[in-house]
């Protein structure tokens, strides 16, 4: 029986920082969980476009649809600000969700007991926050036609679509209602139901799939605005939120600084299953591509870490192994080790970031 396949797309600006210490950590699991990988990797983003002309070859995109799982680090930089639209580094990133159906994005907002104090909000208002964004991120307003900017007597005209149909609708909400089975049994959908005609028909979907397949689902519905300012008062009255391609964006990053930095989160996108039932998959964290330290050992590879811990539970069936990747981490940052973006006013052991990937693989020594 062959291995299980990952495709590393490193990217450009710490994609490549990052994603070192992840190749460190898939090492370690074949050397000490006889858990090996076969692991191939390509270029992605503006690496790709300064080698191919595109940011995304063909031979790549290939590559992703036959692997069981993608593991991508980080696109763009501001030497690619001035390329056509087509070719800029994120429409790679783009061309992967779409053309691999990616449509479930799963973003946890998870705040570590160290990292409490780090949050802009009160400690016993993040303390213990465990919630799931889910996010449609192959339809929406990112991806509706018409789109463009047209000329409109005399003025520019700017056109976005947003568009949804019913059976897009539906397989996210069976995402959400699938993974709070799992979690604390409560959904929450997010929509502009009282503006949008999109909304209105998101709302009826989510509560006609709600009720006829998972009654036994907490349901409930608020306004992407109220939600917004929900996350900011009490995050934990929420367990799973799922939301469409435009909101779960800007959700999903505002949620983020619920937890104190972005380089602490990753993410999975997830498709329909192949044929050997694992769902097709792209993993990445939530952070940019920081060009601003791009090479200088300050990155934080936390947050591509995690997405790796994310692989190992969605695509490879190990949620021993993932639970144990993710209390390596929660027992580093409780010893103090952070790096540059997690030091605050108490301190801590300031670390690279090739020092914090060795300091989690101690760990899990550790947890052996």
């Amino acid at each position: 029986m062959s291995n299980p396949s990952i495709l590393i797309l490193a990217g450009d600006g710490i994609g490549p920082e990052v994603m070192g210490e992840v190749k460190k950590i898939i090492t370690w699991y074949g050397d000490k969980r006889d858990l090996a990988f076969d692991v191939s990797e390509d270029l992605v983003g503006g690496c790709a476009y300064d080698k191919y002309g595109t940011p995304l070859h063909d031979d790549t995109m290939a590559k992703a649809q036959d692997v069981d799982a993608v593991l991508l680090g980080a696109v763009g930089g501001p030497q690619y600000d001035n390329l056509d639209f087509s070719v800029k580094p994120e429409r790679g990133l783009l061309r992967l969700r779409k053309e691999m159906d990616l449509f479930s994005n799963l973003r946890p907002a998870q705040c570590f007991d160290a990292l409490a104090d780090f949050s802009s909000l009160k400690k016993d208002v993040v303390a213990g926050l465990d919630i799931m964004i889910v996010r449609e991120l192959t339809s929406g307003i990112y991806f509706g036609e018409p789109r463009g900017i047209i000329e409109e007597g005399n003025e520019r005209v700017g056109i976005n679509t947003q568009r949804y149909t019913e059976s897009e609708i539906a397989r996210v909400a069976r995402s959400a209602f699938e993974l709070a089975r799992k979690r604390g049994n409560k959904v929450c959908s997010m929509e502009k139901a009282n503006v949008m005609e999109s909304g209105i028909l998101w709302r009826q979907v989510v509560t006609e799939v709600h009720d006829a397949e998972y009654p036994d689902v907490e349901l409930s519905h608020m306004y992407a605005d109220a939600g917004a300012m929900q996350l900011c008062r009490w995050p934990k009255q929420f367990d799973v939120i799922v939301t469409d391609n435009l909101f779960g964006d800007l959700l999903s990053d505002a949620a983020a600084m619920l937890t104190g930095s972005l380089g602490m989160l990753p993410s999975a996108s997830l498709g329909a299953p192949m044929e050997n039932g694992r769902p097709k998959a792209l993993y990445e964290p939530v952070h940019g591509s920081a060009p601003d330290i791009a090479g200088q050992g300050k990155a934080n590879p936390i947050a591509c870490i995690l997405s790796f811990a994310m692989a190992l539970r969605y695509s490879f069936d190990q949620g021993a192994e993932a639970d144990r990747l993710e209390q390596a981490v929660e027992k580093v940052l409780a010893d103090g080790v952070r790096t540059a973006d997690l030091l605050g006013p108490e301190g801590g052991v300031p670390v690279s970031t090739s020092e914090m990937g060795d300091k989690i693989i101690a760990a899990l020594d550790a947890s052996l």
